[in-house]
């Protein structure tokens, strides 16, 4: 019979949390914190994200939403996991659309392209099934998300990234906001340039089949956790296509079929 790992001491979660704040109040990447916390210990990598959440709402910070990371099928094989994760969106971390972010605004930023759903809707009671979240949602916009990690290199395990808040950065919503009745998620075709030039490709269908699919997987586990997701808030469903690398002068833009375009540039 497998006996149940024991859990992370205490110590641990609170060294894991001093590296990745140490490393954002600084502007310096640090070593992975899966020594202290392992790879894949789902518990304690959000105790960590938790941790530091709760620092940045002490400090001021609002919660306006949450992002959803590793719906791609192929991202949780390299990370060897076999679920989403997902980081807390806080409202200094948006960008407006066509608005430049400083260089030194995001640790390693690398950008990607999604749907972004606004909730008209608590998402706290009831079975939470595809129905009743789809019905939740307001309207839908074009998002870029700017990740960037704490960890130096992106050397990063389930571990790493979960506790470093999903690696989010920043974001971006288009301006066009479309509801659902309007909107097909599953079909919508994405492609993301810098400068121009097509670095990025994909569609809904990317996205753990279906976008609504990831913000289901996220409503469940918000209010399992005892944060369920509220009206008003912003989520971010997940890559269309594969993330890039940006640098100071690149411009990013975004196209998604019947959501338009969202753009941003690093200054």
């Amino acid at each position: 019979m497998a006996q149940t790992p024991p859990a992370v001491p205490a110590d641990s979660i609170a060294a894991a949390a001093a590296r990745l704040r140490e490393a954002a109040a600084t502007g310096v990447p640090t070593v992975p914190v899966r020594d202290l916390i392992g790879r894949d210990d789902v518990e304690a990598a959000y105790a960590v994200q938790t941790r530091l959440a709760a620092e940045r709402i002490e400090a001021g910070a609002t919660v306006v939403g949450r992002k959803i990371g590793l719906t791609s099928a192929a991202v949780q094989r390299q990370l060897g996991v076999d679920q989403p994760d997902f980081g807390v969106l806080f409202d200094d971390m948006e960008y407006a659309d066509g608005s430049a972010v400083p260089a030194d605004a995001i640790l390693q930023p690398r950008v990607e392209a999604e749907i972004a759903f606004v909730l008209g809707a608590d998402l706290a009671e009831g079975p939470l099934d595809h129905d009743q979240v789809r019905e939740a949602v307001d309207h839908a916009v074009a998002a870029l998300e700017i990740c960037g990690s704490r960890v130096a290199g992106w050397d990063i395990s389930f571990g790493d990234t979960v506790a470093d808040n999903a690696s989010a950065g920043g974001y971006v919503l288009g301006a066009r906001r479309v509801p659902l009745t309007d909107f097909d998620p599953v079909a919508a075709e994405m492609t993301l340039t810098i400068d121009g030039e097509t670095v990025s490709t994909g569609d809904g269908a990317a996205c753990l089949g279906d976008p609504v699919n990831a913000l289901v997987w996220l409503a469940r586990q918000a209010r399992d956790l005892g944060s369920p997701l509220r009206a008003g808030q912003v989520v971010l469903s997940g890559a269309l296509g594969p993330m890039r690398p940006v640098a100071p002068g690149d411009a990013v833009r975004a196209t998604v079929t019947g959501l338009g375009t969202v753009s941003v540039t690093f200054s």
